[in-house]
């Protein structure tokens, strides 16, 4: 199918028909240029979406995989439930640490207010290397209702899919997995590191998952490179 033409996209911010309160004219001009680059960065994100739908067919996921849930122990068959794609999501909390990470605790945070919308359309599983009753004493600490939680029974997962780094601690991880033909492969997984940051950013994917970045981007102050999210706050 051919791809349609794309009107550019300094012509479709010229169409803004949007004005702010005593705005001015150079205010106007700088925002309309800024939403040019918006209107690409929105096609690029796209173009981006499609090379990944494109991807061949990843790797056949063969691992003695076990994990216990809510309703004890489960295979990795079972995390689909009744859907042919799965989410997973490797959280930093590992039986050494006393506490979660807490940027994956934010993340989550967030992604516990989205899981029933996000099963509507693929199963998700939230997975860490603490028991099944250490992951759930936390998350009704937290006040989640409604992420389902998954402890790494023997750690393969985990070591298979590169949550767990190589001087053994945690590191997060994002993996998608299809279930086609009888068939369970690797579809996608985040590959953004410290060896593909750019200088003096932190290393992140793209587009970010944290609605909290997503957010403060938009403020004048942006990222501060030395706060990151915490469990608790004073006051």
């Amino acid at each position: 199918m051919t791809a349609p033409t794309l009107v550019p996209a300094t012509e479709l911010a010229a169409r803004n028909t949007y004005r702010m309160p005593n705005e001015s004219a150079e205010y106007r001009a700088a925002r309309n240029a800024l939403l040019a680059e918006e209107i690409e960065l929105r096609r690029h994100i796209e173009r981006v979406a499609v090379q990944r739908r494109a991807l061949p067919p990843g790797g056949e996921v063969r691992g003695n995989y076990h994990f216990i849930g809510q309703h004890g122990p489960v295979d990795f068959a079972a995390l689909f439930g009744d859907k042919n794609t799965l989410v997973t999501y490797s959280w930093m909390f590992g039986p050494q640490r006393e506490r979660p990470c807490p940027m994956c605790t934010s993340l989550l945070s967030a992604w516990d207010g989205e899981a029933c919308d996000m099963e509507q359309n693929v199963a998700l599983a939230v997975i860490s290397r603490s028991p099944y009753e250490r992951m759930q004493a936390f998350a009704r600490e937290r006040g989640w209702r409604h992420l389902k939680l998954y402890s790494d029974a023997n750690g393969e997962f985990s070591r298979d899919y590169h949550a767990i780094g190589k001087e053994g601690g945690d590191e997060p991880a994002l993996n998608v997995y299809t279930w086609r033909d009888g068939v369970i492969r690797h579809f996608w997984g985040g590959e953004m590191g410290f060896e593909t940051a750019d200088p003096g950013e932190d290393p992140r994917g793209a587009p970010d998952l944290m609605p909290l970045w997503t957010v403060i981007d938009c403020t004048p102050e942006g990222r501060r490179p030395t706060w990151y999210p915490s469990l608790d706050y004073p006051g």
